[in-house]
């Protein structure tokens, strides 16, 4: 891993918000690549120099890929034009008819992706890469239906630990957060359950369905999880971000979880789009020394924002405001 810095801006000047967006938002537009439809719902990971990522790009035939992409300073990105093709990893190569929304993850001695794999309906998709540019693909972690794959960054008591949210072959009006186990990264059981939705008069905007974010960060109160939850409006499906404490040993324990949101959608970028009123996070940048947090978003699944909050700030709130 790396020491340079993490994308940053300060706080605005009168705010006093815990999660506040880049000024220079979205970082990504949907047509940075030749032939893009949107880019967002992606994963960036410190690497080498700068930043290297795994980028959802559907094109102009609304195919769902995924491409690597490099960036020095983590917000100018060069996204390769050509999806990601795989090598066989610890199985076969398998079919795979679509594949979005990755995360991205460090863990010992190498980048592991997960992201949603089209194989008879969505499931868990698993690879691992030591440089962005040769990817090997390993066993689908799940049975259909599933998504919102997150791996945790270290092994605990000496095994693999997943986020996922059961799902179906559709939009999928319902989802709770479970953990699965794993001591090889190919075989999984030992799910627990995790969270479930929040009760409409307790926590609206997470009412509906709720589904990991970027990789849990480790802190000494316990593991930061970023999450998005869903509201179904009257007028369709609204994606907010929210956070919450997860047990250190036993992290299908919830220690805090936040009612109010962090970040709803807001901003015309965030409200207009391919699907409208969606903030989705896939990826987060952590500077311990500083508490600096940097998450990367997408938003109305059609670009890439950023937004920023001190680790330490955010637990204070987390705590003063859990449901």
């Amino acid at each position: 891993m790396n020491s340079v810095q993490i994308p940053w801006e300060d706080r605005p000047e009168g705010s006093k918000a815990v999660m506040w967006r880049f000024s220079q938002n979205p970082v990504i537009p949907r047509d940075l690549l030749p032939d893009s439809n949107s880019i967002f719902n992606s994963a960036v990971v410190p690497f080498e120099d700068g930043f290297a990522g795994v980028f959802r790009c559907d094109n102009t035939s609304r195919q769902m890929k995924i491409h690597a992409g490099f960036s020095k300073d983590g917000v100018n990105w060069d996204i390769n034009h050509e999806p990601i093709t795989f090598v066989e990893g610890n199985t076969p190569l398998l079919h795979s008819e679509y594949a979005y929304d990755p995360r991205v993850v460090w863990i010992e001695d190498r980048y592991w992706v997960q992201w949603c794999n089209g194989y008879h309906g969505p499931t868990i998709g698993i690879a691992y890469t030591f440089d962005f540019k040769t990817f090997h693909q390993c066993e689908n972690a799940f049975l259909p239906y599933n998504r919102n794959g997150v791996l945790f960054p270290e092994k605990i008591n000496g095994k693999y630990l997943m986020l996922s949210r059961p799902s179906d072959t559709g939009h999928t009006p319902f989802g709770d957060i479970f953990l699965s186990q794993s001591p090889d990264m190919k075989y999984w059981g030992e799910h627990r359950h995790v969270m479930s939705p929040a009760p409409f008069e307790d926590s609206a905007w997470q009412c509906m369905k709720i589904g990991a974010g970027p990789a849990p960060i480790k802190t000494e109160e316990g593991w930061l999880l970023i999450y998005h939850g869903v509201l179904r409006s009257c007028n369709g499906y609204v994606y907010a971000m929210g956070a919450a404490l997860l047990d250190l040993e036993e992290p299908w324990k919830v220690l805090y979880r936040s009612q109010p949101y962090l970040l709803s959608p807001q901003t015309p970028y965030e409200c207009m789009g391919d699907v409208p009123n969606v903030v989705f996070p896939c990826a987060a940048l952590y500077e311990e020394e500083s508490g600096k947090l940097a998450v990367y978003y997408g938003a109305a699944d059609t670009v890439t924002g950023l937004a920023f909050a001190y680790v330490p700030e955010l637990l204070d709130w987390l705590k003063a405001n859990s449901l």
